[in-house]
């Protein structure tokens, strides 16, 4: 089995896609419109792994979670850019075009080297790099580590 996509309701689908492919490379296929429902989609596709499916409806309402605080939930997107720098580099890219850094990129008790960054819409994003225990040992499991917990 394997997670095949997640979703995410959001304000402007345009600039939540936008963000997605010039930041992670993401790759967009055409947009879903449902003009009796008043929905719009997009999904996006990665080098691997789940796909994001952002969604738009004017009918939604806008969530009363504080980003900067956890709760229960999903509470973030881990998307992995493979190396240390790369992680540093992207953090850094995103902090200049004025995005919210929640974390700045470091080594967490658990070993893993990330960043938490928030998307146009406040969504938390964790960047990381590929642990050395999913490189040495594919399939092997990381039991626990939670972004703020370390």
């Amino acid at each position: 089995m394997k997670i095949e996509h997640v979703a995410i309701w959001c304000k402007d689908i345009e600039a939540l896609r936008e963000f997605y492919v010039t930041y992670f490379g993401a790759r967009s296929d055409r947009k879903y419109v449902n003009e009796k429902k008043g929905f719009a989609s997009y999904f996006l596709s990665f080098s691997s792994g789940a796909r994001l499916e952002l969604m738009h409806m004017d009918t939604i309402p806008e969530t009363a979670n504080d980003p900067h605080k956890q709760f229960t939930g999903l509470i973030h997107l881990a998307i992995s850019v493979g190396t240390k720098d790369s992680v540093d580099q992207i953090t850094n890219a995103l902090r200049a075009a004025g995005f919210a850094v929640i974390d700045a990129p470091r080594k967490t008790g658990d070993g893993c080297y990330e960043s938490v960054v928030l998307d146009p819409e406040n969504n938390r994003i964790e960047i990381t790099a590929d642990s050395a225990l999913q490189q040495a040992a594919p399939g092997a499991r990381r039991i626990g580590g939670e972004s703020g917990a370390a």
